[in-house]
Formats: structure tokens, sequence, C-alpha cells
């Protein structure tokens, strides 16, 4: 009897011959790719065609203000713009879209920003949950005139989550944060910093997809609804 249980035992606990060979193949196809990366970042490849690399802009900024432009693009895109003359504005227009809304949980995490507008008697944050609020209030990096693009890295406080998880983004930005160009916004990444940030987002109006049958719906992989408010303010 006890040999049977042994016997059954060391059955149990035995792991497929198959099961240990797909284990080592995968592990092996693993270090192969891992390899090849370390490889290709050690030696990186020559640019195929030099000749077409634009050493010139490929847009070129029209006369129109960076401001009316990135508006009109953005507002094409269901973005929502609001220009402020300044932050005291800034505070009246946010307090009345906020109760205009009936919106109970708001979210945010930009303590700097929110200090500052304390000064105007405004603190609107009543909630930690992400997940379960209304709206959340986010800074950029830049927009992008052209193209009616708000820029978001993982250097802000908001990181890589809060602009996509929230049903409705607000974004803060200041008319010094305007560039031109996509071009424009990856030059100013390398001139602030050594480093460029880990993740850098290039947001063009609330989430939308066409993917069943060619319908548009919007909001579907993040926030159904886009504020950007302008406020009209040079850099410190």
């Amino acid at each position: 009897l006890q040999i049977k249980i042994s016997q059954r035992i060391t059955l149990k606990n035995q792991v497929p011959l198959k099961y240990k060979t797909e284990v080592m193949e995968s592990q092996g196809a693993r270090s192969k790719i891992l390899q090849k990366i370390k490889q290709a970042l050690k030696d990186p490849v020559a640019v195929p065609f030099p000749d077409q690399v634009a050493e010139t802009p490929i847009f070129y900024p029209t006369d129109q203000e960076l401001t009316i432009e990135f508006a009109q693009k953005f507002t094409e895109l269901l973005g929502k713009f609001v220009y402020c003359a300044d932050e005291a504005e800034l505070v009246s227009q946010l307090s009345g879209l906020i109760k205009a809304n009936n919106w109970e949980k708001i979210y945010s995490i930009e303590e700097g920003w929110l200090d500052d507008m304390k000064e105007y008697h405004f603190d609107p944050v009543n909630t930690d949950d992400l997940a379960g609020c209304d709206a959340a209030i986010t800074l950029c990096d830049h927009l992008i005139a052209r193209t009616g693009t708000i820029v978001l890295s993982s250097q802000q406080l908001s990181g890589r989550t809060t602009s996509v998880y929230a049903p409705i983004h607000i974004c803060i930005a200041y008319t010094h944060q305007l560039l031109f160009d996509v071009s424009d916004s990856l030059a100013q990444f390398k001139k602030e910093a050594d480093v460029i940030p880990s993740m850098i987002s290039y947001a063009t109006g609330p989430s939308r997809t066409a993917d069943i049958e060619k319908t548009l719906v919007v909001g579907v992989h993040g926030p159904k609804e886009v504020y950007c408010f302008l406020v009209d303010k040079l850099m410190d």
C-alpha cells in the first residue's frame, strides 16, 4: 500500500515532458528576441534613404495666430475649447462648467496648479477615485496648432493614466505652450531635458473608433469628452 501511494504522489508531482519542452522552447525564443534587440541597440542601422530625410519643415506656419488655428482644429475634432484671458476667468469658467453639468466627483493630482488656484478660492477636487470620477483635470506639455492636438507625457504629475481613464478630460494649458507642429514639440522635449519622457501622447480630440461597420463611436478607448481651457499667460 505504501508503494502504491508513493507512486501516485510521484506521478502527480511530475511535470509532463511535453510541457517542459514547450517552456524551454518559449524561454529560448524569448532569449533570442532580447539578444536581437540588444544587438540592434548596440549597432544601430543607418538610415536607408538619407537623401529623403527632411532637413527643412514639411509644414509651414500660416499667417493665422496659433491660438485661433488650434481652436479651429480642436473644435472640428469634437473637442470643446474655452479661451480665458487670465486665471481668474479660468476659475470662473471652470466652476460654471462643473456646476452646469452637476459633476460631483472631480479628480486631479496636479498639486502645484491646485495650490495656485487656491488664491482664487478654487479647490474643485473632491475624490481620489479616478475610476469613479465624473471628470479629471490635468495640465499638459504642449498644444499643437496645426492638428488641434494636446501633448501629454509621463513627466507630468498626472502621468499616463488620468487623461485616458476619466470619462471626461479637462486640460488646462497656457499660451506659451502653443507650438505649430509635432516636430516643434519633439524638438522642445529634446531642448528641455537630456532624456525624453518614456511616454509621449499626442491626443487629438475625444477617443473615437469606426472599426465596427465603419460607424463612428466616440468615447470607446478613452474620454468621451475633452475640454481645453487655454489661459492667456506668458511663462513665469
